[in-house]
């Protein structure tokens, strides 16, 4: 994080799900998932600062894509953290959101801002909140938050909630590739044929490069199937590559 005078800047990491599996769904319509998810370097920028009125603008070349209402969950995190810490500790501020992912394009740009804006607003109004804390409100947002919060390799259990980081793991290089038509992960989920898919297999013991090429061979993005019948754009995008 670098810091400015009088205002806080964070970076949104995009999150790569390299493996995803569906293990289940909730009665209260979550699914179940076994993931490992890594973070990138590459994301969205997003820029605090205490202010006379809340105050909230987009920039960025994916900016006239993101709502600017109370539908964003850049808003919801903050009025979310706001009524978990009281208004009387939660002053007006101003955020700017820098918008360099693309929006529904599966690297949870929206969770990674609101994540982003909860670790930034804690330390902005100088909160007593711990990480299981901060974690507790993003889980209100949506499911990927919490995974955003810890933005560190990692495996996602359960709705997306249960994770176990995976330390010493290798840097990878990833080429990013966006047809530039969005697909809404709910849309996706709700066209899954199956649901009961048997979850990840352990990872290997020490990871580099070809130990996770290895074990990567074994897994796949049960999403990705769905993907493609809805958008065909990304079966060209994946045939270019």
């Amino acid at each position: 994080m670098d810091t400015e005078i009088g205002s806080r800047i964070l970076h949104a990491h995009a999150k790569i799900n390299l493996a995803l599996h569906v293990t289940g769904r909730r009665a209260d319509g979550y699914h179940l998932i076994d993931s490992l998810a890594v973070f990138t370097r590459f994301g969205d920028r997003v820029e605090i600062a205490l202010a006379d009125s809340d105050d909230f603008t987009v920039s960025g070349r994916y900016a006239p894509a993101v709502p600017l209402d109370a539908s964003n969950l850049v808003l919801k995190a903050r009025d979310a953290l706001r009524r978990e810490a009281g208004s009387e500790r939660t002053p007006p501020v101003s955020i700017r959101l820098e918008k360099n992912l693309p929006v529904a394009s599966g690297v949870g740009g929206g969770s990674s801002d609101a994540a982003a804006v909860l670790r930034g607003l804690a330390q902005t109004w100088a909160l007593d909140i711990d990480e299981a804390g901060l974690a507790r409100v993003g889980l209100s947002l949506g499911a990927d938050v919490p995974m955003c919060l810890a933005a560190k390799p990692l495996v996602a259990r359960g709705i997306g909630d249960e994770l176990s980081m995976v330390p010493d793991f290798s840097a990878l290089g990833l080429v990013l590739v966006n047809p530039g038509t969005p697909v809404s992960t709910a849309d996706v989920f709700a066209a899954l044929s199956r649901r009961d898919n048997e979850p990840l297999p352990p990872l290997p013991r020490s990871i580099d490069f070809h130990s996770l090429r290895n074990w990567l061979e074994a897994t796949r993005n049960d999403l990705e199937p769905v993907a493609l019948a809805l958008q065909p754009a990304i079966g060209r995008a994946l045939s270019w590559l």
